[in-house]
C-alpha cells in the first residue's frame, strides 16, 4: 500500500555531490524507520544511512563525515545528501521504510536509483 519513488540519482565526478529524495505515497502512522540501502554489481545490499522518528541516525562507517540522511514528515520524504563521492560509493541506491508491528513487521522498498562517481 506504501510506494516509495526515489529520485536524484545520476553520475558525477569523484568528489562530487548528489542529493537523494525518497516521497511516500501516502502518510504513514506509527512508528516508522526509513533508510538507504546500496547494492553494487556482484556485492551484497548494504545499509547506508538510516533515521529513526526522534531524528536518530545511523550510517555505515565507510560514509560516515560525507553523507547526511534527513526527513521532512511533512512531506512524507528522506534525503540523503552524499558529498565527496567516491568512485566505490558507485550502487543502485534503495530507499526503505520499516515499520515494526507485532502482528509482523512491513518492509517497502524503492524502486532504485542509480548513483555513478566516475571521472
Amino acid at each position: 500500500q506504501v510506494q516509495l519513488v526515489e529520485s536524484g540519482g545520476g553520475l558525477v565526478q569523484p568528489g562530487g555531490s548528489l542529493r537523494l529524495s525518497c516521497a511516500a505515497s501516502a502518510s504513514i502512522f506509527g512508528p516508522v524507520i526509513m533508510g538507504w540501502y546500496r547494492q553494487a554489481p556482484g556485492k551484497q545490499r548494504e545499509m547506508v544511512a538510516r533515521i529513526s522518528p526522534d531524528g536518530n541516525t545511523n550510517y555505515v562507517d565507510s560514509v560516515k563525515g560525507r553523507f547526511t540522511i534527513s526527513r521532512d514528515n511533512a512531506k512524507n520524504t528522506i534525503y540523503l545528501q552524499m558529498n565527496s563521492l567516491k568512485p566505490e560509493d558507485t550502487a543502485v541506491y534503495y530507499c526503505e521504510l520499516f515499520q515494526p508491528r507485532t502482528s509482523g513487521s512491513r518492509e517497502y522498498w524503492g524502486q532504485g536509483t542509480q548513483v555513478t562517481v566516475s571521472s
